[in-house]
């Protein structure tokens, strides 16, 4: 029995028709982010791996897909560490702050960037989880002041209105410093909070009693401490959904600490004046598992799914990294697989034409191709089987072919005939 081929795991082939799919809605989310005057770049998949392994990318650090490298003697031993030393990155956001530092001198002082790429996880496949997704995200650097936050709120709202998902989003915030502080109000070190932050972003998955457990097994607090974080963790859930209080009042309480809300209140009011009918919620429980962020986090949810669609924030400490100069941050990403099942096909902006011929002669086949090209029509040359049945019509519908003409002889070429769809 011949084995059957297929993509390594964790990865997917994308047929022709998902393809044109996927292109049409990357096509609407680019020309949004570009008529709100974010520029596109490119950067390279392949980063350092140092570079990658900078403790800013929380878990995903620990899932490169790590590169051996070159000019290695097979014969010689090498330990594990000494082996790789370049990695497929992880996301986009740590690429972009290097190309910053590397093009700085080049580009404005305020930066408004776009970039959609692949990004690989060397994480468990799962349904609807692969080791390489694509990315979209745009991110301003320069700019310390809230029009970061609130230029790419808005505009990441108006990219899923564009795609018809406007009503089905929700947006929800918080605050890095936020949770930083309930933490340390908790007993939690300084020191600790970062690791701390991480199994809190675990909050969906494990619950309250396995952030605790991670927490204690870490040993990042003691078991008073621990027990106060549960508490503070419980809170945290009663704080979250769709109540505007905080948001109004500039504080929230949680466990009886009561904490300042930073600039989420005027970020909520400026996002709210612009697009009247955003639906916008503080989340005090959420955290966001990247170690970069500095200040406002961000996810949008959708109605249809338990997991966020998008996410982002301010990471103002990034860049100086590479530069050698503090310069602040912000960035926002769709993900971009999360939504496809959410979307239905995109309508065929223009004929999509199958043109069906046997053994003609391939220069005037093709100069009747181009003739009917004329009003904008794709066209592709279909050799049919001997016996046409309505089960190939079907199987030219399901590839998305709108019409047929046929140049076999006998039969008149520009006689257009429109497909019938389900």
């Amino acid at each position: 029995m011949v084995k059957a081929v297929v993509p390594a795991r964790g990865m997917r082939d994308i047929l022709p028709k998902d393809k044109a799919k996927r292109d049409a809605i990357l096509d609407t989310i680019r020309a949004t982010y570009r008529r709100n005057g974010f520029t596109e770049i490119e950067t390279p998949a392949i980063e350092p791996l140092s570079r990658l392994r900078s403790n800013q990318g929380g878990e995903n650090e620990s899932m490169l897909f790590e590169i051996l490298r070159r000019g290695l003697d097979p014969k010689e031993p090498v330990a594990p560490a000494d082996a790789t030393d370049l990695a497929l990155r992880y996301d986009l956001t740590v690429p972009l702050t290097r190309f910053y530092a590397s093009h700085a001198a080049e580009l404005p002082s305020v930066f408004r960037s776009l970039q959609i790429g692949s990004v690989w996880r060397a994480e468990r496949p799962q349904k609807g989880r692969f080791r390489q997704f694509t990315q979209c995200d745009i991110d301003v650097i320069g700019e310390a002041g809230i029009l970061a936050e609130v230029d790419l709120l808005v505009s990441t709202l108006q990219a899923f209105d564009a795609l018809g998902m406007g009503d089905d989003v929700t947006l929800l915030v918080n605050d890095r410093r936020v949770l930083q502080d309930l933490l340390e109000a908790a007993g939690v070190e300084a020191a600790s909070v970062p690791e701390t932050l991480i199994a809190l972003d675990k909050l969906d998955k494990i619950g309250p009693d396995g952030v605790a457990a991670e927490v204690s097994r870490k040993g990042l607090a003691d078991d008073d401490v621990v027990r106060r974080l549960l508490d503070t963790i419980t809170a945290l859930q009663d704080q979250a959904g769709p109540e505007d209080a905080p948001l109004r009042t500039g504080r929230v309480d949680v466990g009886g600490t009561e904490v300042g809300l930073y600039d989420l209140p005027a970020i909520v009011a400026a996002v709210v004046a612009v697009l009247p009918d955003a639906r916008v919620a503080f989340d005090a429980s959420l955290v966001r598992g990247m170690g970069y962020y500095t200040g406002p986090i961000f996810e949008i949810r959708h109605t249809a799914g338990s997991g966020s669609v998008a996410g982002g924030g301010r990471y103002d400490a990034v860049v100086g990294k590479w530069l050698g100069r503090d310069v602040p941050a912000c960035g926002f990403s769709i993900g971009f697989e999360r939504i496809i099942d959410l979307l239905p096909d995109p309508v065929a902006a223009a004929r999509r034409i199958a043109l069906l011929h046997g053994d003609a002669d391939p220069a005037e086949l093709l100069r009747l191709r181009e003739g009917l090209q004329a009003d904008g029509a794709s066209v592709t040359l279909v050799r049919p089987p001997r016996k046409v049945s309505g089960t190939f019509f079907d199987g030219l519908v399901a590839q998305g072919f709108t019409h047929v003409a046929d140049a076999r002889p006998g039969q008149d070429p520009h006689a257009l005939r429109e497909l019938s769809r389900p």
